[in-house]
This record gives structure tokens, C-alpha cells and sequence, in this order.
């Protein structure tokens, strides 16, 4: 078994973002695992896709018929399968999504293989591949390997990796699929729309995020503003959304969004609980402002001030004009 099988995610007719990140995820270790690379995606027009889904790197795009508009994760199961045994992968990466992670496990138990979920870093060692996801509540880093497993099925988590630019040269192949005894075994109800935004915490490299330390929702304004002079993505904890201060896309954690490709994270009267650092303790820098000496957000900062934030926010201000 060789190469990397790509399970593409689209909803509504839209292509997610993950399937691009996933090729990323692929091409960065494409050339030490060896084998083509190649893209699963399936749905009721799979070829509406294969443009945005041909990327520099990515050697066939493999087009599922399911007759289905809308996601069935017995259906992408299906076709995983289906491709996984014409193009015999020795990796296959699905994203760490509700709908990834509704059929990724089922995936590897019948394929036998190895798995891991929400993996943001990729390897390959003298052993073979080698994935990095987080453990014991986010407090580590854990480096997992699969030793006798032919083939491995991973979850990468979004915004992780850096999609590549341009158009390939992809081969497009339609692939045989029988979906005899599926079709009728789930049924879809509908969409809840999520709340608008015109931000996007997952692809910010500057994030400025507040807590509860900030006192009042009649503060926000002050640090939005804050946000701005900086040049900076304004992100919050879960009580701020949770009490209704900042819409939900402006969340970070477990709950919200992954600050996936942020280079630096302001955390400002942030107390870093384990549900907000599953969403930024990846960052290269962070600082941190909390009253609090012993907050939990000090112990993965880069930086760490024990300050108010109002009086830190005044020097920003400053500084800022």
C-alpha cells in the first residue's frame, strides 16, 4: 500500500475549506511516505468540484455518484471504501468535522487500520508515520505511531495546514460505486443556519481575544476598537459568547473555532481553561494579561503579564495613537 487518499467535505454546494487544508496536510509529507495523491469527493454532482479540488500536488481526483445533495455518512463510508480498495492508500485523511468524524471511525475498524482523531501535525519517521494530536485535556502534545498497520485513518483539524495555491494537473476518474442496502437509512431533516459573521478566527494570524476579565458587555466596544487600531481578529472565550457580549463566530475553543493559522494570540482577562486552549495553545505566541497569577492561561503562554486588563489595554491604546 502506498500513497494518501483525500476525503473531500462539501455541504450545500459549497466546498469546505478543510478539503483544501487537507491537501495541504497531504503535500507535507507526500514525498517521504511516497505514492500518489489522491481526492475522494462524493455527493449528487461530485464533478461540480473537481476544479477547486485540482491543486498542485494532487495526482487524481477520484468522483463518487451517491444521488444524495446532502451529507450521509453511510454513504461517504461507502465510497471511501470503494476507493480505498481500487487505490489501496497506506493514509487516508478526513477532516476533524461533524460530518469526518461521524464515519472516520467506523472507516478504520473495517478497514483494520490504524486511527486518530483531530491530529494537527504530520510525520514520517524511520518507523513509518508518525501524527500529533493533544492528550489529558490539552495539557500535552501526544506523538502517535502505528506499527504493523498497512494503512492509517486520521481527522486532521481544520485551519491547520496551509492549502496550496494554483491549479494541477489531477487526473479526473469516475469510480464504481454500489450503494445497494444504504440509500434510505438516514433522513435528512434540514439545515440550522449558523449565525453571520464577516470574520473568520480559523484563518486570522493576528487575534486579540477577551474574556470574562473584561468585566460588562459594555466594555466590548473599547477592545473591539482595541482590535482594530492593532490590525488584529477580535476573538473571545465561551462565557463571552455564551452571555451573548460577541456573536459565536468569535468564539476560540472547543466549541468555537481552532485559531489555526494565528502567528499571535493576545489573550486578555482570558483564565485559559482547557475548552479555550483546545482552540489556540497550537500558537507560536501567545501573551497573556489575567489579574491572576495562578491562571491555568500561564502555564502555555509565551508571555505573561499580571496586570488589569483595562490599564493594559490604556498602554495599547497608547502606543497604537
Amino acid at each position: 500500500m502506498s500513497g494518501i487518499l483525500i476525503v473531500a467535505e462539501h455541504t450545500r454546494g459549497v466546498l469546505a475549506d478543510s478539503s483544501a487544508d487537507l491537501i495541504g496536510a497531504a503535500l507535507a509529507i507526500k514525498e517521504k511516505l511516497g505514492g500518489p495523491l489522491r481526492v475522494l469527493v462524493a455527493g449528487d454532482m461530485p464533478r461540480f468540484f473537481a476544479g477547486a479540488l485540482n491543486r498542485p500536488g494532487v495526482d487524481e481526483i477520484l468522483l463518487a455518484e451517491t444521488g444524495s445533495a446532502n451529507f450521509d455518512a453511510a454513504a461517504s463510508e461507502a465510497a471511501t471504501m470503494a476507493a480505498a480498495a481500487r487505490c489501496e492508500p497506506a493514509l487516508i485523511l478526513v477532516g476533524h468535522s461533524a460530518s469526518g468524524v461521524s464515519f472516520a471511525a467506523a472507516l478504520a475498524v473495517r478497514l483494520g487500520s490504524g486511527f486518530a482523531a483531530d491530529v494537527f501535525g504530520l510525520d514520517v519517521t524511520g518507523t513509518g508515520l508518525r501524527a500529533t494530536r493533544s492528550g489529558y485535556a490539552n495539557k500535552v502534545n501526544v506523538e502517535l505511531d502505528f506499527p504493523g498497520k498497512s494503512v492509517v485513518v486520521l481527522t486532521i483539524r481544520g485551519s491547520t495546514f496551509k492549502a496550496p495555491d494554483g491549479r494541477g494537473e489531477a487526473v479526473v476518474t469516475t469510480l464504481p460505486l454500489a450503494l445497494y442496502g444504504i440509500a434510505g437509512r438516514y433522513r435528512h431533516l434540514g439545515f440550522t443556519e449558523a449565525p453571520s459573521s464577516d470574520i473568520d478566527i480559523g484563518k486570522a494570524e493576528f487575534i486579540l481575544a477577551i474574556g470574562r476579565g473584561i468585566q460588562d458587555e459594555k466594555n466590548v466596544p473599547r477592545f473591539t476598537a482595541l482590535a482594530e487600531k492593532l490590525g488584529a481578529t477580535l476573538g473571545c472565550s465561551r462565557p463571552v459568547a455564551d452571555s451573548g457580549w460577541l456573536p459565536k463566530p468569535h468564539q476560540v475553543g472547543l466549541t468555537g473555532k481552532v485559531a489555526g493559522n494565528c502567528k499571535l494570540y493576545l489573550a486578555l482577562g482570558i483564565s485559559g481553561a482547557v475548552q479555550h486552549q483546545h482552540g489556540m495553545k497550537h500558537v507560536e505566541t501567545i501573551i497573556a494579561v489575567n489579574t491572576d497569577a495562578n491562571a491555568p492561561i500561564y502555564n502555555i503562554a509565551t508571555s505573561g503579564c499580571v496586570l488589569d486588563v483595562f490599564d493594559f489595554a490604556a498602554a495599547l491604546e497608547r502606543a497604537a495613537g
